[in-house]
């Protein structure tokens, strides 16, 4: 079943009044549980391809379905919705709350989205990714790999269909960056979720079951 399909998807910005193409005549199909990479250097157009994936921005041209849904088509509390239950997202940077525990940090998706005693759900999804034992800490206590495996959880916490990963493994060192990598293809195999992941890496690329090849807003591999 496919989680995610692009057909013939355009995305142009508008600067200083004329468009600027970001993405050209995009077609890509995420099946579910498959793990996909976006590989291309900077401004090659994945990071618009992701957040098209999330329903953060949308097309110019083209169609994306996203779970049977055509984003487009959604007003904003629908898409709100989506983003919330559909959809995670892992960034470079961690962007834990450094206010917040890390058992917070990851009850924080499930509380948005309206959900009630949300502590037990959360220490699970630490539990798989075994940082359970540092539930009480704040994030400055943790290490980047600490801090990515919880922003793992925290991006699971809601069992979305789709995960999204812009460079998760950007600011970390090559060990801890494939500890986070084989991480992700347990989730993709023993969660069902679908991974589509943004990396400059083909050494990352390579742990996933399909390669994406970028090019000036194009994809140049089928």
């Amino acid at each position: 079943m496919s989680i995610l399909v692009l057909q013939h998807v355009s995305k142009d910005y508008i600067t200083d009044g004329a468009p600027v193409p970001a993405l050209r005549d995009v077609s890509l199909v995420v099946e579910r549980g498959k793990f996909v990479t976006l590989v291309g250097r900077s401004g090659c157009g994945k990071s618009t391809l992701l957040n098209l994936a999330g329903a953060m921005d949308f097309p110019t041209s083209g169609t994306l379905t996203l779970d049977g849904v055509v984003t487009s088509s959604l007003g904003d509390a629908e898409l709100t919705r989506i983003r919330c239950t559909k959809v995670g997202f892992i960034f470079q940077s961690f962007q834990l709350l450094p206010t917040l525990s890390v058992v917070e940090n990851v009850e924080l998706p499930l509380m948005l989205a309206g959900k009630r005693e949300v502590r037990d759900t959360a220490m699970e999804r630490l539990r798989w990714v075994e940082m359970e034992s540092y539930a009480a800490r704040m994030p400055y206590q943790l290490s980047g790999g600490q801090m990515q495996r919880v922003a793992i959880a925290r991006a699971l916490v809601n069992s979305p269909a789709l995960l999204l990963a812009d460079e998760p493994t950007g600011n970390l060192d090559t060990v801890t960056g494939d500890v986070i990598l084989n991480l992700l293809r347990r989730v993709a195999r023993e969660q069902q979720t679908s991974i589509l992941m943004a990396t400059h890496s083909m050494e990352a690329a390579a742990m996933a079951d399909a390669v994406v090849q970028m090019r000036d807003g194009a994809i140049t591999n089928s």
